[in-house]
């Protein structure tokens, strides 16, 4: 009964949380692009174009009136961090000019029906973000998440401006974490966002073909996984595209001892292993994309995680199977730093997008020849 309380309590404040956004859309009220790293969040969240936008920017909230009375007069310095902030609060900027010229932002990932049949699905939806150059590739960006804390604004928002800086148009993933995620749920929304997009490419002006998932901390986890060519966990379960590269930022390969700890919070009932259990390191194969992947020695996040088991098994793994890569291991570069502005990982993404380009090009000659 306690729990049906809770996810009682859970459903009302999200109908709640987007009432606003809805009669924001139902208006057509447009907002002004000045949002700074200062600004306070019930600022940003009464914003008139971020709430017909859809974006979901209760990402520090558990899900509790109490949390989000505690974070709603937190500047977005605050709210963030010091690392994400200016690319956070210029990519909120340029959605909030996307809206006002009218642009979409928001697409469910499912339809009426689907949700009907698993009502958790409702929280999966991508926000898109138009790069300017018509036509090219798209970058999938996959935040992380800690249980009930998830990453749409600190790594989403602010890797979306880097990308956009530099022509591309990506698309930022909500994906269902916490009690949300029971059946492997995450991979399923990673699949289907592939899938909607690659469909919908002209009306994206984008290419479908050699994509990129950028993807940080447990999101790595998820996309290294979906990545793979396992039958029942990668890209070919769910009958999509093979990723033309990985581009992921602090990726957790092993939960190690937390496994079971995951396993109670988030997929009690499981009849067998979760994506939760499964390390990427084991998953790699000749088969696997490209990857350009890094993380920081001062990464507390990861030490929890017993760091051997992390980063350097990726990049064992990799050198193992001949897979085309970049590792880097920075000595100043924290977790949940998204694009990394002032530590030593600042100005990886347009290393890594390099890197995901001479790949594809290499392949696309190998395909002429």
């Amino acid at each position: 009964m306690k729990l049906k309380r809770v996810l009682a309590s859970a459903l009302l404040l999200v109908t709640l949380l987007t009432l606003p956004a809805r009669a924001a859309q139902a208006s057509g009220a447009k907002g002004e692009a000045n949002i700074t790293p200062d600004t306070p969040m019930a600022k940003i969240r009464s914003n008139p174009s971020v709430m017909g936008a859809g974006l979901y920017t209760y990402n520090q909230e558990q899900d509790t009136p109490r949390d989000i009375r505690k974070w709603k007069d937190t500047t977005l310095r605050e709210y963030v961090n010091d690392c994400t902030a200016e690319d956070c609060a210029k990519g909120l900027n340029r959605m909030i000019e996307n809206y006002n010229s009218g642009i979409q932002i928001t697409y469910k990932l499912y339809t009426d029906e689907e949700i009907a049949a698993v009502p958790t699905r409702q929280k999966a939806e991508i926000y898109y973000f138009p790069g300017r150059d018509p036509g090219g590739k798209f970058v999938l960006v996959i935040g992380g998440n800690a249980i009930h804390t998830s990453a749409e604004m600190r790594e989403g928002v602010s890797t979306a401006e880097w990308l956009n800086e530099l022509g591309y148009t990506c698309f930022v993933l909500r994906y269902r974490i916490g009690d949300q995620a029971a059946d492997n749920a995450p991979l399923e929304d990673v699949s289907r966002a592939v899938r909607y997009i690659t469909e919908h490419a002209e009306q994206f002006h984008v290419q479908p073909e050699d994509y990129a998932v950028l993807a940080y901390s447990s999101g790595g986890q998820i996309a290294g996984l979906f990545a793979s060519d396992s039958d029942t966990l990668g890209h070919k379960a769910y009958g999509v595209s093979k990723p033309g590269a990985l581009l992921l930022g602090y990726p957790v390969n092993n939960f190690f001892e937390l496994k079971p700890v995951w396993g109670l919070l988030i997929d009690p009932y499981a009849d067998g292993p979760r994506y939760f259990d499964y390390n990427v390191s084991d998953y790699i194969t000749p088969d696997y994309p490209p990857v350009y992947h890094w993380y920081g020695k001062n990464d507390v996040t990861l030490a929890k995680m017993y760091t051997p088991a992390q980063g350097r098994v990726i990049e064992k793994a990799l050198v193992k199977n001949g897979v085309p890569h970049i590792f880097h291991h920075y000595h100043n570069a924290p977790h949940k730093i998204g694009p990394g502005r002032g530590t030593d990982a600042e100005g990886w993404i347009t290393e890594a997008v390099a890197f995901w380009e001479s790949q594809t090009a290499a392949k696309a000659a190998d395909t002429a020849a």
